[in-house]
């Protein structure tokens, strides 16, 4: 039994990083489809059938938890598969299991409120006293949803949400583009952003896990104080709070770490070894 992770790529790495730190002695297993990476600039139908397949794989393989470490995964895929398809592999496993997301822990994090609380909406001619403004990097599927700017709407008035879609990074960076090329890109994106709103936003999220892995970019291309929201520590703990509430996931106690890839097995790109701090080599899953 495990905790699975799931990704169309290594972004999801980011999380796995943090997952394995907070959760040392549980067995985990990390799956990246990269044979279908990235999944940013797929039709929703498509992306639903590549991660509940990716999140087959990972059951079979022992999982009890799924997490999908995938902005666009959670975004278009989560709640469907949730619905429609888990109560019918729990019947045919005959065991607890689910699969849990990253956007909710995230826009926890980026409002200081529960999933559960819904703000009051203002009387009629009432008028919010200041607006902070969050900006969204994000994959174009991700931008196309606007599940940061509806959910967070829901919860804090006071926050204004734009959405930057940056096609085409994930895949830059899945690669192992050098940084100095990557700068040149996210400085563009972030440039795109401060016109589209007239300024630079107070806070930010990297609503892709793969923009975790050049988090330094964007810290240097965002002038300084601007507060980046950190998503591998948002699902953390989220999913310490979860456990403690659900015992009845058997998530193993031996430290197995077992990454697998639908793409070529080898070893991954020296830009994910380096953030990684050591070599990622990855089996055919």
């Amino acid at each position: 039994m495990a905790i699975g992770v799931f990704d169309s790529g290594v972004g999801g790495l980011t999380v796995h990083r943090e997952l394995t730190r907070r959760f040392p002695k549980r067995d985990f297993v990390y799956l990246a489809d990269q044979a279908h990476a990235p999944y940013g600039g797929r039709g929703g139908e498509d992306i639903v059938e590549l991660t509940k397949t990716g999140c087959e794989r990972l059951f079979d393989a022992g999982a009890s938890v799924v997490v999908l470490a995938c902005n666009t995964a959670s975004a278009i895929a989560l709640r469907r598969l949730q619905q429609t398809w888990l109560p019918r592999l729990r019947e045919r496993l005959g065991r607890p299991v689910n699969i849990l997301g990253i956007i909710v822990p995230t826009i926890e994090a980026a409002t200081g409120k529960p999933w559960s609380f819904e703000a009051e909406r203002p009387q009629e001619g009432e008028k919010v006293a200041s607006i902070d403004i969050t900006g969204v990097f994000c994959t174009a599927a991700t931008a196309i949803s606007r599940v940061y700017e509806i959910e967070i709407d829901k919860r804090r008035e006071d926050i204004a949400v734009f959405s930057e879609p940056c096609p085409g990074l994930a895949g830059l960076i899945e690669l192992g583009a050098p940084p100095e090329e990557l700068k040149v890109v996210i400085d563009d994106h972030v440039d795109a952003l401060r016109r589209r709103i007239g300024r630079h936003p107070d806070k930010a999220i990297l609503g892709c896990t793969h923009y975790e892995i050049v988090a330094e970019l964007f810290a240097q291309a965002l002038p300084a104080g601007t507060v980046l929201i950190e998503q591998p520590t948002a699902v953390a703990d989220a999913l310490e709070r979860y456990f403690k509430a659900h015992p009845e996931y058997d998530l193993g106690d031996s430290g197995r770490r077992d990454f697998l890839t639908t793409g070529q097995a080898g070893p991954q790109s020296e830009l994910v070894s380096q953030f990684w701090g050591a070599p990622v080599t990855f089996e055919q899953a």
